[in-house]
């Protein structure tokens, strides 16, 4: 492992791990956070999964490629215990780590795979390279995440423009980049890959049920969240804006017309 970068210092993940954080991380399936990399899922592949939080994901792949081995890791002790807890399987497992340092020898993996990671770390040049480094020769290596600037929604509430503004300075205060999927080529080429595909998918919000579900979330982040400690903390904005925000996504989520979507890109990169 001779070379790999230590974590930068000033980085950090915006989110945390509060319950209203989670309550979004536990949504999460192959089918609407990594559909684009099914089609490569085959039983008897071994599989890492980088920046795996509570596992959600980890445990389809762990289903889908069995008897292979799948690997979730993160770099949350408290994350893990809970995925180790709610997810056995024999070709499972949950480790702590550091995506700058994976504790896996080079030519481990036939699938190295991380989500909504690479926005969140310093330097995901880096962590790309290692995580081509785990993987074999001619194995893929798969990344998705959003694109925050890439989010629109309905009604056009001031209140939710405030908090995409407030959610890119936070992010980028502590290090990472909300911009991240359009990025993701060019990290992946910058990174030494030489076969990049692309893809874009789109997360959307729309019925009684999904708007309840996303608007609840953000109404409790907002103020309850690591991103709430920052906003105050770093000056970055007031309880009373912070206020404003909850009660404009309660109003999103209330309103009937309410619509949402997401961007995100997508790559499919070979080793």
């Amino acid at each position: 492992m001779t070379g790999i970068p230590d974590r930068p210092a000033h980085e950090r993940y915006s989110h945390g791990h509060h319950e209203s954080v989670l309550k979004s991380h536990t949504w999460r399936t192959i089918d609407n956070s990594a559909a684009y990399l099914a089609p490569h899922l085959s039983p008897g592949l071994a599989l890492l999964d980088v920046g795996c939080g509570p596992g959600t994901i980890t445990i389809e792949f762990a289903e889908r490629l069995a008897p292979g081995r799948v690997v979730g890791l993160d770099a949350s002790t408290e994350v893990i215990e809970k995925a180790r807890s709610d997810f056995r399987r024999e070709n499972l497992e949950f480790v702590t780590g550091d995506a700058y340092a994976l504790p896996f020898a080079d030519d481990t993996f036939d699938i190295v795979h991380a989500h909504q990671t690479l926005q969140h770390v310093a330097d995901p040049v880096a962590v790309l390279r290692e995580m081509r480094r785990v993987a074999k020769p001619g194995a893929i290596v798969a990344a998705r995440d959003v694109d925050y600037d890439g989010t629109i929604w309905y009604p056009e509430i001031s209140a939710l423009d405030a908090w995409l503004s407030l959610y890119k300075l936070v992010h980028r205060s502590n290090g990472g980049e909300p911009n991240a999927g359009r990025r993701l080529k060019a990290w992946a080429r910058e990174a030494g890959f030489e076969q990049v595909e692309t893809s874009a998918s789109v997360w959307n919000f729309s019925d009684a049920t999904d708007r309840e579900w996303w608007g609840s979330m953000w109404e409790a982040r907002v103020l309850q969240s690591a991103f709430a400690g920052d906003a105050l903390g770093k000056g970055l904005a007031s309880q009373e804006q912070l206020e404003l925000i909850s009660r404009g996504w309660r109003e999103w989520a209330d309103s009937e017309d309410g619509w949402l979507a997401m961007v995100h890109g997508e790559i499919i990169a070979r080793a």
